[in-house]
């Protein structure tokens, strides 16, 4: 059986009719879709116009130097990889290719199976560089390996759904509290995807302001807007042939629902500042913990979004409806920390496991996180105990709620526990509460949290 070839798009750029149809030939046999062109401006506007992953180049193209393209096709596709083909070779030119940024660099006469070759190089160099960035980002988020073990039928039922769904190219809507895990569930989707080799890029849709919202999604030109030193090809332009994930998307604003809109129906879009309409081959995952059958009958989502996004819907559960999973979620948390901290702490006492199955988690996933970090370096024994946890996950240690009887500083302390509780990092945190990461910190420090 033959081996299935990655559907890339590729770009032939020569003046020679014949050399441009070989070519194509060859490279559709392969299985790869073929746009070519003779001459350098309609190159551009093809370019501008789509996102291509490998353009063949002729470094004489008439009376233009097919070297002077490079740069200029980069500009538009940061993450294109240029062949550079000639029929009049020579050290010099190989090195001035390199360095002006082409990925390899072919000889004429050239054969079908040199051809074949150089793509599937050039695609092995993009996947590794794919795969680089995907570690480096997992390592930033020091985030612990996707394990979706559960004792839970709805859990179990959820999960099901989501490998049921992800071989298709259906958009997906994640539904859940905060913190109950919805982007690792997107994350392992796009792995048990067909898209699996392609790039997987995460926006939350509360974390920029409305312009640089639509900026990070769509991109821009230079001189869009005041700052707009250089173009940006946005995350849209930038996971062509893979997945984008949007975080929180019941905040998208309510003038860039539109956009989102033709671009989940169509495959089109325009970049901040530019009239010239692109294509991109993208797969939606959304999530969201808010009610938007809510926000669309108060007008604050659009319906048709709405129902574009919400192809296949995945309930999470969150952490209190599933007890049983909670210990098993804090031994793997256990062992992630311990590691991390270089402690050998072997597990919990029994106390410290009714503490951790009767608590409510309203943070969900990540409060239950942020509790078993804090004891795996607060213990001073072989095993976590009821002492090391901290004192809201224990009876009789009723919330603090506004009215009563309690100082200012209770409800500051209670207040800051929460929020860090269901959020993700210092910086998102200190946003929502209102204060810069050092206060933040300072606070912490006095609250002991």
């Amino acid at each position: 059986m033959k081996e299935t070839n990655p559907p890339l798009n590729i770009l032939v750029i020569d003046d020679e009719a014949n050399i441009r149809k070989t070519l194509s030939i060859c490279l559709e046999t392969e299985g790869y879709r073929v746009t070519a062109t003779g001459k350098p401006e309609d190159a551009l506007v093809e370019a501008s116009r789509r996102s291509f992953d490998i353009a063949f180049v002729d470094i004489r193209l008439g009376t233009t130097s097919g070297l002077d393209l490079i740069p200029a096709l980069l500009a538009t596709s940061p993450r294109l990889k240029i062949i550079m083909i000639t029929a009049y070779a020579s050290i010099d030119t190989a090195v001035e290719s390199v360095r002006r940024g082409a990925a390899d660099y072919i000889p004429k006469p050239f054969t079908p199976a040199q051809i074949t070759l150089a793509v599937k190089k050039v695609f092995e160099i993009r996947s590794l560089e794919q795969k680089v960035a995907a570690l480096r980002e997992d390592l930033g988020r020091s985030r612990l390996e996707e394990d979706f073990s559960t004792t839970s039928g709805i859990m179990e039922r959820a999960l099901d759904t989501a490998r049921q769904a992800a071989p298709s190219e259906a958009t997906i809507l994640l539904r859940g509290e905060s913190g109950t895990g919805k982007s690792v569930l997107a994350k392992a989707i796009h792995t048990w995807s067909r898209r699996d080799s392609m790039p997987f890029s995460v926006l939350s849709c509360p974390s920029l302001s409305p312009e640089l919202l639509e900026s990070e999604l769509f991109g821009h030109v230079k001189g869009a807007f005041t700052g707009a030193v250089r173009d940006n090809a946005g995350r849209i332009s930038s996971c062509d042939g893979g997945t984008l994930f949007l975080d929180e998307i019941g905040d998208l604003p309510l003038f860039l629902q539109p956009k989102l809109l033709r671009f989940v129906q169509d495959k089109e879009y325009e970049r901040v500042g530019d009239y010239v309409t692109r294509r991109a081959d993208v797969r939606i995952i959304a999530a969201t913990n808010i009610d938007l059958e809510k926000s669309v009958r108060e007008s604050r989502f659009r319906e048709d979004l709405f129902y574009r996004l919400n192809v296949i819907q995945i309930e999470i559960p969150p952490l209190r409806s599933r007890p049983d999973d909670v210990v098993v979620l804090a031994n793997r948390l256990l062992v992630f920390f311990g590691r991390n901290c270089h402690k050998s702490v072997p597990g919990f006492t029994d106390a410290a496991i009714e503490l951790l199955k009767g608590y409510g988690w309203p943070g969900n996933i990540r409060e239950l996180r942020n509790v078993i970090e804090r004891a795996v370096i607060l213990c001073h024994s072989d095993r976590i105990g009821a002492s090391d946890l901290p004192d809201n996950l224990k009876p009789g240690e009723t919330p603090v709620k506004l009215g009563d009887a309690v100082s200012l500083d209770k409800i500051e302390e209670e207040h800051i526990r929460h929020i860090l509780a269901a959020t993700r990092s210092l910086q998102e945190a200190a946003a929502i509460l209102g204060i810069d990461q050092a206060t933040l910190w300072r606070r912490r420090k006095q609250y002991g949290i």
